[in-house]
């Protein structure tokens, strides 16, 4: 399977800047694109690999095995950051990355049903922990309450009126299924003026919504923000890879309470992202963020 690491150069910038050659985690091992090559760098690195994604660990486990006892992988959630370096003895480390957001792996897979390109099951689980699938919040939820899922964690403008239609088809129909479905009621009951000035897909924001509120990936982003000063050393180095303004927002925050609490500055003042030639070879790059934060020494 291809899989492109993003803002793989800048990563590797910071990690070099810092002298990150202890140990490193990989927050969202994912196919293990940035974890290759932190650990094709230096020999002196022992590389721990998070993800709650059973499929895609069990793939990196694989690819990476060539590295033998520098790496391990464990199947988690980083909202437990501070538990699962600890109980692998990578504590205290030297580089924290997180790449957040959906994986290409994922959004691959029909049968994950991260894509309102493709038709699949409405599920949208990354792993195991997650609780709730999208198709139980589309048919279970209230008009008001998928407004505000729609709203907080889409930053959709028309989330009221996309509510409103989600919730007349599954009175109608009996419920929505596919991810088809959904993608059918927005194409049907929004205005063409409207969609047209969305530029872009329809359900593109909904399906980010409704993704983040299943995982619920912003309070596991804060719990993981409030335990990344716990687990490293003078000198260590965060690194957040995001998506879009709601993460990137508390990566923000943090570092700037960070800082305010002395604990460091940030590597760089100014986001850092992809340039064209980057973007032209992966498309996801087109919307990542990076930030970086050293800790004193």
């Amino acid at each position: 399977m291809h899989h492109t690491p993003v803002l793989l150069g800048k990563v590797m910038e910071i990690l070099e800047e810092c002298a990150c050659y202890g140990n490193v985690v990989d927050a969202t091992l994912g196919l293990g694109g940035h974890a290759e090559r932190i650990l094709s760098s230096r020999k002196e690195v022992r590389l721990l690999g998070i993800d709650r994604d059973e499929e895609a660990l069990q793939f990196a486990k694989e690819r990476l095995a060539s590295f033998g006892e520098r790496f391990v992988a464990v199947q988690g959630n980083f909202r437990n950051l501070e538990t699962l370096v600890c109980d692998q003895g990578f504590s205290p480390a030297k580089a924290i990355l997180f790449d957040l957001g959906v994986s290409n792996f994922q959004l691959s897979e029909p049968r994950r049903g991260f894509s309102f390109q493709n038709e699949g099951p409405l599920d949208m689980r990354m792993g195991p922990d997650a609780s709730l699938t999208a198709e139980a919040v589309l048919n279970t939820a209230s008009c008001g309450e998928l407004t505000r899922i729609f709203r907080d964690y889409g930053e959709e403008r028309h989330a009221y009126l996309m509510a409103k239609l989600i919730c007349a088809e599954r009175e109608r129909s009996g419920g929505l299924h596919t991810t088809t479905d959904v993608v059918e009621v927005l194409r049907r009951g929004l205005p063409a003026p409207m969609q047209r000035k969305m530029g872009g897909h329809p359900a593109r924001k909904l399906f980010q919504a409704l993704r983040i509120h299943v995982n619920d990936e912003l309070g596991a982003l804060n719990a993981a923000l409030e335990q990344c000063s716990r687990i490293v050393s003078g000198g260590s180095v965060v690194v957040f890879v995001s998506y879009h303004s709601l993460e990137d927002r508390l990566v923000k925050q943090a570092f700037r309470k960070w800082e305010t609490e002395g604990l460091g500055k940030r590597w760089n003042r100014k986001l850092l992202v992809a340039d064209d030639e980057e973007i032209d070879a992966n498309y996801k790059a087109r919307s990542a963020k990076l930030r970086g934060f050293i800790f004193s020494a």
